[in-house]
């Protein structure tokens, strides 16, 4: 069995495909993205597993000036069964598309069948997620265009986060605010956060059901959940991902009177929204949204730069606090995403504020650069916490959900 996997963004369009082996593996054949639609000149960027990648022009089709999403998903089609480096002979071999959508509101709390019900919540859901929600539909009515008659599963960002109780999910303003606009607490980085979570459980040889867990889903985007018995107590991101940590470009938490201050002094909404969400967060003290850099610059004596690390380990110190509060004690810290996985500078500074709840951990193992895919443990012996690393993998995941919804829908 074959499967895509599609995540649509404004002006790209990524794609993996896996292969289902006789004992349930999975196993990605081809992965790539399109880059630039929308834009004059977009590219093909393909990789059949085992025989390199290439990047390819696409031509604007019929005198358009640019591509939309169903011309880039035709190209990727071309490309899955091209004679040299196609992983399919024709469309019928896919038997299941799995998209990431970011935002299904309070009516989605799982994974599900893409119908016209289901596109119509995300539309509903548009003014909650702007910027994602529109290309997700996008790459949905892409892939109902191009592979015909194939079903679609949406596994949603926000669903892992739908057990959250009100008093965590609720924000102190009038509650008519909540009935009426659905102004409240939604978490996003659902997928991740929910992968890495059964992972642990794996790993651990323990059941996730008995499991306190802080997952810390750490990169340009960055997120903390508390998960107790495989459920969602709280998580950092709120109405929309703006809330929570330091970001790379988000400001994350904010006295709400910053806003109000900025625009009363001559900023417009829009240009305080661009400040708080692309001008912020490590950007807007280093300089720069890449913690590589940031950490470059340090050793390079950059005084701002110390400043955005001790500012972005500190917000993450204080979170994992009122989260081991929140959960009565936790059992194992997991550190995941681009920073999380592989700047150990970041795991050592927050674990070394974290000896007061019990966390001993080892250095010289936390220096070590470590395996994509492989998942380690950086908790001594002596630790009351064990603290992982865990490479997250929502493409996987999103191909598991989807084949889970499959056979509930008894489709497989």
């Amino acid at each position: 069995m074959k499967m895509l996997v599609v995540n649509a963004g404004s002006s790209s369009l990524k794609f993996t495909v896996f292969e289902r082996s006789d004992d349930n593996n999975l196993e990605v054949i081809a992965k790539g993205m399109v880059e630039c639609i929308g834009l004059p000149q977009s590219n093909l960027i393909y990789e059949k597993i085992g025989s390199g990648k290439d990047k390819t022009a696409l031509k604007n089709p019929g005198g358009k000036e640019s591509i939309d999403h169903v011309d880039a998903l035709g190209a990727v089609y071309e490309k899955l069964i091209d004679a040299e480096v196609g992983v399919i002979k024709d469309k019928s071999e896919i038997k299941a598309i799995g998209h990431r959508t970011v935002h299904g509101g309070e009516k989605v709390s799982e994974s599900v069948l893409m119908t016209e019900e289901m596109k119509k919540i995300m539309t509903d859901c548009i003014s909650l997620a702007p910027l994602h929600n529109p290309p997700n539909l996008s790459g949905i009515e892409a892939c109902e265009k191009i592979f015909t008659g194939v079903p679609n599963v949406g596994v949603f960002d926000t669903a892992f986060h739908q057990t959250m109780k009100p008093e965590a999910f609720l924000y102190a303003i009038p509650y008519e605010l909540y009935e009426e606009k659905g102004i409240r607490r939604y978490g996003f980085h659902g997928t991740s956060h929910r992968f890495v979570a059964k992972k642990t459980a794996e790993f651990l040889n323990k059941p996730l059901s008995e499991l306190k867990l802080i997952t810390c889903h750490i990169g340009n985007g960055a997120s903390i959940t508390a998960i107790k018995n495989g459920k969602v107590e709280d998580t950092s991101m709120g109405l929309t991902p703006l809330e929570g940590l330091m970001m790379g470009t988000r400001s994350g938490d904010i006295d709400p009177g910053v806003v109000f201050h900025l625009a009363n002094t001559g900023m417009t909404v829009a240009e305080v929204d661009k400040t708080l969400n692309k001008k912020s967060g490590l950007q807007g003290i280093a300089g720069s949204s890449d913690m590589r850099a940031i950490i470059e610059q340090i050793e390079s004596g950059d005084k701002k730069s110390e400043l955005a690390l001790k500012m972005f380990c500190r917000r993450i110190v204080k979170y994992i606090g009122a989260y081991t509060a929140v959960l009565n004690g936790v059992d194992a810290i997991i550190f995941t995403g681009g920073i999380g996985e592989n700047s150990d500078t970041v795991r050592e500074k927050i674990l070394d504020s974290l000896g007061f709840i019990g966390v001993d951990y080892d250095r010289d193992l936390n220096s070590k650069t470590i395996k994509q895919d492989n998942t380690i443990n950086l908790a001594k012996e002596s630790s009351g916490i064990d603290v992982l690393v865990v490479p997250t993998d929502e493409e996987l995941e999103i191909a598991i959900q989807s084949i889970n919804v499959l056979k509930k829908n008894k489709m497989l």
